[in-house]
C-alpha cells in the first residue's frame, strides 16, 4: 500500500474556473457562515428534542458531570469500577458551574450551554471535511463534501449527542484531514496526533483507528509526520495518565480497566450479551447513503491507477473489522466507521459532479446525493429517542412545588437522571402499578409529580390523587397536592 501523498485537484479543464465558482467558495466569510450554520444543526436538534440514543448519553457524561458539579447524582457502575476517565465529564462539570453563576437553572438552558464546545468541535470536523475534499476536487468539491458530511443523517442525529462515539468521531475526522496533508509535515503530525489522542480519550474503542492510522503512515514512509503524530499523541496520553492518577489513584487506571473488561476478560459479552458477526449488516447498509455505493466503481478505478488507499477508507475498514470481530455489539458502535466511509467517498463523488459541464445535471445530481444523505438518518440509529419523555420530565419538575417524581414505563438507565430533573428531590422509576417502587411512591406524599408513557397506570395514578396537568407527545404529566 502506498499513501495518496497528495491527490491533486482536478486540472483547470476538469473543474470550473474561479469566475464560474459561486461567491460562497470565492470568499472565506460565507464559508465560515456555512460552517457555523451546518455545524449548529446537530446541537440544535439534540437540545430541542432531548431524549437519548443510548443510556450512556446521560449516565456516562451528563449525570457524572452533574454529580461532579453539584455533589449528588446517579453514578453508573463504570464510575465505581473506574472504567471511564473524567475528561469529558470534568469539562461538562465546569460548564454546569458556569451555568449556575449565570443563573441558568432550566435543564434545557444548561444543556444548551454544554452544547457550545461540541458545536465548535463539530465545526472543526466540517472544516476538515471541506479541506480533505478541496485537495481532491477543488473548492466546489470541498463545499459539496461539507454538505455531504454535515447533512449526513447519522451525523445530524449523533453529532449533537453527549456520547463517546459522537465526540470521538469528530476528532477522528480532524485527524484524517491533518495526516492526509503533505505540506508542513510537522504541523500535520502535531494536529493529527493531538486529534487522535483526544479521540481515544473521548472513547477508548477508537484506539483501533489510531493503530490503523499509524500503520498507514508507516506504509506510506511518512516518517516525519509519524514521529510528530506519536509525539503529540504521547502528550495527550501523559495528560490522561495524570488525570487518572488524580481521580482514580493510578495512572491509566481507566484505560486498563476498560481493556480488561471489554477485550481481555470477555465480561462485556457476558454482562451485555454477544451477537454474531452479521449483526451489523442491516444497520450498515441502511446507514450509508446511496451515493457511497454509487462511487465505489470510480473509487476502485482510482485505487488501481494510483495504488493508494485513502487514510479514512483504510481506517474505516480496520475499525469495521475490529467491531465485527468483537462479541458485544451495538448499532451505535458503527457510527465512527460510517462517517469515515462518507468522508472517504465524498471527494470521489464531488470530483465527478464538478466535472459535469452542464449546470442542470450537476445541480440535479448534487441535490439527489444530498437527499440520500439526509434520508440515511431515518434508518440509523434504529431506536426510539424518547425525547417526549425527557421534555415531560423537565415540564413536571420545573415549579417549586415539585417534591418527588415517579416515571412510569421506564427503567433507571432509560430516564434522564438528576441532570434533567435539575434539583435534589426523590425520584423513582417503574414498569407496572404492581411494582414495589410504584406502590411506595403512592404512599409517599413527597412524590407529587408523575410522568407516564402512553397512559400506562393512568387510572391507578388518578386513584392515588394525581390529576393530568399536561400532555407532552406520548407522555402524560400528572400532579397531586
Amino acid at each position: 500500500m502506498t499513501a495518496p501523498a497528495s491527490v491533486p485537484a482536478p486540472p483547470p479543464s476538469a473543474a470550473p474556473g474561479p469566475e464560474a465558482l459561486p461567491t460562497v467558495v470565492r470568499r472565506r466569510w460565507p464559508l465560515v457562515l456555512l460552517l457555523g450554520g451546518v455545524g449548529l444543526l446537530p446541537a440544535v436538534i439534540a437540545v430541542a428534542q432531548l431524549g437519548r440514543i443510548h443510556p450512556d448519553e446521560v449516565y456516562q457524561l451528563l449525570e457524572p458531570a452533574w454529580f461532579r458539579a453539584h455533589g449528588y447524582g446517579v453514578l453508573a457502575w463504570e464510575w465505581r469500577a473506574g472504567l471511564r476517565n473524567w475528561a469529558a465529564p470534568g469539562v461538562a462539570a465546569w460548564l454546569l458551574r458556569l451555568a449556575d453563576m449565570l443563573g441558568l437553572t432550566h435543564p434545557v438552558a444548561y444543556r444548551a450551554l454544554l452544547a457550545v464546545p461540541q458545536v465548535a468541535l463539530h465545526g472543526w470536523m466540517l472544516w476538515a471535511a471541506y479541506r480533505f475534499a478541496e485537495r481532491r476536487a477543488g473548492p466546489s468539491g470541498g463545499l459539496f463534501a461539507l454538505f455531504a458530511v454535515g447533512l449526513y443523517g447519522p451525523v445530524l442525529v449523533f453529532a449533537g449527542r453527549t456520547l463517546g462515539e459522537s465526540l470521538s468521531t469528530a476528532f477522528l475526522v480532524v485527524a484524517m484531514e491533518a495526516l492526509d496533508r503533505t505540506e508542513r509535515p510537522v504541523r500535520a503530525g502535531l494536529v493529527g496526533g493531538l486529534a487522535l489522542g483526544l479521540a481515544v480519550v473521548a472513547r477508548y474503542g477508537s484506539a483501533v483507528v489510531v493503530l490503523a492510522a499509524l500503520v498507514w503512515l508507516v506504509a506510506a514512509w511518512r516518517w516525519r509526520v509519524l514521529a510528530f503524530t506519536c509525539l503529540a499523541g504521547l502528550g495527550v496520553a501523559l495528560g490522561l495518565g495524570a488525570l487518572d492518577w488524580a481521580t482514580w489513584g493510578r495512572p491509566f487506571h481507566s484505560f486498563f480497566a476498560y481493556v480488561d473488561f471489554n477485550v481481555l476478560s470477555g465480561q462485556a459479552a457476558r454482562q451485555f450479551g454477544a451477537s454474531p458477526p452479521g449483526f451489523y449488516l442491516g444497520p450498515f447498509f441502511l446507514g450509508l447513503p446511496f451515493w457511497v455505493w454509487a462511487v465505489v466503481p470510480s473509487g476502485l478505478s482510482s485505487l488501481r491507477r494510483r495504488l493508494a488507499v485513502p487514510l479514512p477508507l483504510f481506517c474505516a475498514v480496520a475499525y469495521l473489522i475490529a467491531i465485527t470481530s468483537t462479541a458485544h455489539k451495538e448499532e451505535r458502535f458503527l457510527y465512527p466507521g460510517l462517517v469515515l466511509l462518507a468522508l472517504a467517498a465524498a471527494p470521489v463523488l464531488a470530483a465527478f459532479v464538478v466535472r459535469l459541464e452542464d449546470a442542470r445535471p450537476r445541480w440535479g445530481l448534487g441535490m439527489m446525493a444530498l437527499a440520500t444523505t439526509l434520508l440515511a438518518g431515518h434508518f440509523y440509529p434504529p431506536v426510539d429517542l424518547r425525547g417526549d419523555q425527557f421534555r415531560a420530565i423537565v415540564a413536571a419538575t420545573r415549579d417549586d412545588g415539585a417534591h418527588g417524581l415517579l416515571i412510569v414505563n421506564e427503567g433507571l438507565w432509560g430516564s434522564g437522571g438528576y441532570f434533567y430533573i435539575g434539583k435534589n428531590i426523590p425520584w423513582s422509576t417503574c414498569d407496572w402499578p404492581r411494582d414495589a417502587s410504584f406502590q411506595a411512591a403512592m404512599r409517599d406524599s413527597r412524590f407529587n409529580r408523575a410522568v407516564t408513557f402512553e397512559g400506562r397506570a393512568l387510572a391507578e395514578l388518578q386513584a392515588a390523587g394525581f390529576r393530568v396537568v399536561a400532555q407532552v407527545g406520548r407522555e402524560t404529566v400528572l400532579a397531586r397536592d
